[in-house]
């Protein structure tokens, strides 16, 4: 059992943390998500938790970019703790609170931390200065209200920077899986979870009622020996499949045989190996404050672009001459 961070911590509970969505809305079943992760949990760190290091190092560059120091940090599914590490000996942070929905994974991170579900924080309004998050919010069935409860928690002008999986994500693997259920089973069913595009993102924020908000997209190409390598290492990442609408019947042999054939022959990759694409979306934006910068009312301005440019000013519909 993980406990709940120390007194000095002066974090408060909230007495009734808000409900999850309803069960007709859940895209992903998050007590089989809890499951994944903790079945992990053992080999994660040492074997598996190379996705989410090198992402995590990724973020504190970004963060780095930041010319703010960050008193308390609440790093939002943290895993093993990696990316509270990395904040902390970057000097960005004082002191980092470490949640997750698997209790075996987040005891491997330093104290404080708590398991506590992205989808009910259990923390009063406006504690934090930062809140981060490296690839857990895809697994989130209701983004936007975890994006406003995110924003709650964080203090006026305080920074939500997080990381997640976006919607081209093991894209091979989907298309691989897609072509050999139809060829063999004459159907198809969610292999691969749905994922949040660039797009979609950038309005969350928006909706959230962060100010400033920023998206943006990388990409990570990584190779394997074979399709079976790929699963093996989604398996110990704990990022298999959790879909509520899933098939619950055992994937039958000929079709993971005709997935693996379909996958080598149309993603290979250098030396007999196969790729496979983790797209990772950005996300970044500011809790309202009163200090921050507001745009000028239209008509406000007090200096033409003409006069800054050196340039002459023309009547709307005059045509410059040639």
């Amino acid at each position: 059992m993980v406990a709940k961070p120390p007194a000095a911590c002066h974090i408060r509970a909230m007495a009734s943390p808000p409900s999850p969505p309803i069960d007709d809305m859940l895209v992903f079943d998050r007590a089989l998500v809890r499951r994944h992760r903790t079945r992990a949990a053992p080999g994660f760190a040492s074997r598996h938790g190379f996705l989410v290091d090198e992402v995590a190092d990724r973020l504190v560059e970004r963060l780095a970019d930041i010319n703010r120091h960050f008193p308390r940090a609440l790093d939002l599914g943290a895993h093993t703790g990696a990316l509270g590490r990395m904040m902390t000996a970057a000097g960005k942070v004082d002191q980092v609170v470490s949640t997750d929905l698997a209790a075996p994974l987040v005891a491997a991170a330093p104290p404080p931390r708590l398991v506590a579900d992205e989808e009910a924080l259990p923390f009063a309004d406006g504690v934090f200065d930062l809140v981060s998050s490296c690839l857990s919010l895809h697994w989130v069935n209701d983004l936007p209200g975890a994006l406003i409860q995110i924003r709650r928690v964080l203090a006026p002008d305080g920074l939500f920077l997080a990381a997640m999986l976006g919607g081209e994500t093991l894209i091979e693997l989907r298309q691989a899986f897609l072509e050999a259920e139809a060829l063999v089973e004459g159907g198809a069913s969610p292999r691969v979870s749905p994922m949040a595009d660039l797009r979609d993102a950038a309005g969350l924020l928006q909706r959230a009622g962060f100010a400033m908000p920023v998206a943006d997209v990388d990409t990570i190409d990584v190779t394997y020996a074979d399709p079976f390598a790929l699963l093996r290492e989604l398996r110990g990442m704990g990022e298999t499949n959790a879909i509520k609408a899933r098939r619950r019947t055992p994937l039958r042999r000929e079709t993971l045989l005709a997935m693996a054939e379909i996958y080598a022959r149309r993603f290979p990759a250098p030396d007999g190996r196969v790729r496979a694409t983790f797209q990772v979306i950005w996300l970044a934006g500011w809790s309202p404050g009163p200090d921050q910068p507001q745009p000028k009312r239209p008509g406000s301005a007090t200096a033409r672009l003409a006069e800054a440019l050196g340039t002459q000013e023309k009547p709307a519909g005059e045509k410059t001459g040639r």
